[in-house]
């Protein structure tokens, strides 16, 4: 069974969060969330996005590698939205990293200063009519990176919504995130088969 680090969106640690990360342990996959808002939560995103402005991405990311060092090395990472950030990051940079889920966005791999390893599995989820996914950059940040890695999956749904997975929030979409989930649950049961690709990309990673 897989090991993942998930990392929340910029409305901090909802009870969506919480109940995805329940649904994967339920299939027997370890999941870490850590709070990376120390306790705030947020009711708009704008009002997410002020705080996080506050602190500065740097400080966000920081702060994922934090809770990272803490853990095993032979993780995937993943996140949701902001959270893409630390779980991009990690995936790409980290020594062992076995994978990554990236939910809602996705950014140049050159924004961390090394390419994306290309065997280390990806998979990427928005949708598309979300103006946030499509209109600022991240889709085409996805289809640069998939299209850079031999094991990766860009996967765009019908919609306009950014937050469609969070099941506590107005915005979710219970087809769309059943489709997801089912995705992402073949993607960890193949984790097992990846253990050559974690040690390549342990070889490889930039020191």
């Amino acid at each position: 069974m897989a090991e993942v680090l998930l990392f929340h969106h910029a409305l901090g640690l909802t009870k969506g969060i919480l109940t995805f990360a329940d649904e994967l342990r339920a299939r027997g996959h370890t999941v870490h969330v850590h709070d990376l808002f120390e306790g705030r939560v947020f009711a708009s995103i704008d009002d997410g996005m002020a705080y996080v402005n506050e602190l500065g991405f740097e400080e966000m990311i920081a702060r994922g590698a934090r809770v990272a060092s803490e853990l095993p090395c032979d993780m995937i990472y993943a996140g949701f939205s902001l959270g893409v950030l630390s779980a991009q990051k990690l995936a790409q940079t980290r020594e062992g990293a076995r994978g990554a889920l990236l939910f809602y966005s996705c950014v140049p791999t050159s924004m961390f200063g090394s390419p994306w390893p290309a065997e280390l599995p990806v998979q990427i989820h928005g949708m598309d009519a979300d103006p946030y996914f499509v209109e600022e950059g991240d889709l085409e940040a996805a289809q640069e990176l998939v299209s850079s890695a031999n094991h990766a999956d860009l996967y765009v749904y019908p919609g306009n919504q950014h937050y469609f997975a969070d099941s506590s929030l107005s915005s979710y979409d219970a087809d769309a995130t059943a489709l997801l989930l089912q995705r992402v649950l073949k993607f960890l049961s193949n984790s097992d088969d990846v253990d050559e690709v974690a040690a390549t990309n342990q070889k490889n990673s930039p020191k």
